[in-house]
């Protein structure tokens, strides 16, 4: 399978990407090699080879959720540009505003 510039510009819009010209070119020539990369691995004899997420074991390294004491509401809002009660007014999204405690969406009416 060969990818033609267009075929590349059309995954380019899909993908919300502007692409200069010497770009389209690169990127074809770059995606056309990976692609023949694939073709060539689908050659080999993978019976009996058993499917794999990873080639190396994966272990998780997170610590275990320990309960704690929350930071009192002075301490959390130190650095706030601004306080109201226990908001911070940075803290907007889209018509709410959500508490530095939680992110309980409060609607605002401004």
């Amino acid at each position: 399978m060969i990818l033609t510039p267009e075929e590349v510009l059309h995954v380019a819009h899909l993908a919300r990407l502007r692409l200069k010209p010497e770009e389209i070119e690169v990127f074809t020539r770059q995606l056309n090699d990976i692609l023949k990369y694939i073709e060539k691995l689908q050659e080999l004899d993978t019976e009996g080879v058993p499917p794999l997420a990873h080639v190396v074991p994966v272990f998780n390294a997170f610590r275990e959720d320990e309960v704690k004491e929350s930071l009192p509401r002075d301490q959390a809002l130190e650095n706030a540009p601004a306080r109201e009660e226990a908001w911070c007014p940075a803290l907007f999204k889209d018509g709410f505003r959500f508490s530095v405690f939680g992110f309980g969406g409060r609607a605002v009416s401004e």
